[in-house]
């Protein structure tokens, strides 16, 4: 028996049409916008006819990786989030909070700096050997002890390793002015370097793990009613949890090896399509890929637009949106007893 839906097929189009017009803003913005703004008009009309070799053609082309990745990126960790907070039935739990993002960041550190890896899947490789491993970790701490794995135990677990792993990146780095200057603006999450290469590296791992998750969606709504409940309803619970695991940490791998740690997206969409539709997977899901796409393209273009002629990393924009945010989340789950 599965919960009652509260949401209707008027809402849910409602929803969908605003995300993706929130989306389309967003790519047409961070291709428009940076040191040097350029006119929407210019922009449709390079995107119309790309044959122009104007100094604003090159620039337009020069942000298009940019965009596309943030999209791709953006969209992973919407998905990974919305996992994480399936099967740890904790409304916080987000790859940042729960420490998988630093845990992907120290591995990649240690391989850059003392096994000479460079190649774009040899960090994916680290990257998501660091974030899995982290995740049982964290998992572990917080079992341990009267209670189990609940809200505020994930989310203290996942602080104090973050911080523990983060000193330890800042251990390798510092020594090392190669890696160092290599990676300062990593270790705070940057799209700004993303080229065409790290979009075909990035795009079959985005797509099986999305793929993963629409799967096994209904499988994670019968999971909320409780193990034994899902059990009765012929669900493989142990599989189920162990998939959703590998995908949401595979997302959270594959885009914090080549963007950097990148914080709260997964903790917002997820929470916002919660509580604005129902907690139907087969709806977060999809709108939290979505609406983590417009939410990391649009981070990047005001990180870009504050830091003029510079830029602010998309990291640090993400983070300024995102700590309010679970700041009223853990007070709310608080108030609920959770």
């Amino acid at each position: 028996m599965m919960p009652q839906q509260k949401y209707s097929k008027s809402k849910i189009l409602i929803f969908a049409v605003l995300e993706i017009v929130i989306v389309v803003v967003a790519l047409l913005s961070s291709v428009a916008y940076g040191s040097k703004s350029i006119p929407f008009g210019d922009v449709l009309g390079y995107l119309f006819n790309s044959g122009s070799d104007s100094f604003e053609a090159a620039v337009i082309a020069a942000r298009i990786p940019r965009t596309v990745f943030g999209v791709l990126a953006g969209s992973a960790l919407g998905v990974s989030g919305a996992l994480m907070q399936a099967i740890t039935r904790n409304p916080v739990a987000d790859p940042s909070i729960l420490g998988v993002n630093t845990g992907a960041s120290l591995m990649v550190v240690i391989g850059i700096a003392y096994l000479n890896i460079s190649s774009g899947l040899g960090l994916i490789g680290l990257s998501f050997v660091g974030a899995i491993l982290t995740a049982l970790f964290v998992y572990g701490i917080a079992s341990y002890g009267f209670g189990g794995a609940n809200s505020l135990k994930l989310a203290l677990s996942g602080a104090a390793v973050s911080t523990a792993l983060g000193a330890l990146v800042n251990t390798i780095m510092l020594p090392d002015s190669q890696v160092m200057k290599e990676f300062r603006f990593w270790q705070i999450g940057s799209i700004g370097g993303a080229t065409c290469d790290d979009i075909r590296l990035v795009l079959p791992f985005v797509i099986i793990g999305i793929i993963m998750a629409l799967i096994l969606a209904s499988s994670l709504n019968a999971m909320a009613l409780g193990d034994e409940m899902a059990v009765s309803l012929g669900v493989n619970v142990g599989l189920v949890r162990a998939l959703s695991a590998l995908a949401g940490v595979m997302l959270c791998a594959v885009v914090t090896a080549i963007a950097g740690p990148v914080g709260f997206v997964g903790l917002m969409l997820p929470h916002l399509v919660r509580q604005l539709l129902d907690n139907d997977m087969r709806l977060i899901i999809p709108f939290s890929a979505v609406g983590g796409a417009g939410l990391l393209v649009i981070s990047d273009v005001i990180g870009r637009v504050l830091g003029r002629p510079g830029e602010l990393e998309v990291g640090i924009i993400t983070a300024i949106l995102g700590a309010p945010i679970f700041i009223w989340i853990v007070a709310r789950s608080k108030a609920k007893g959770m």
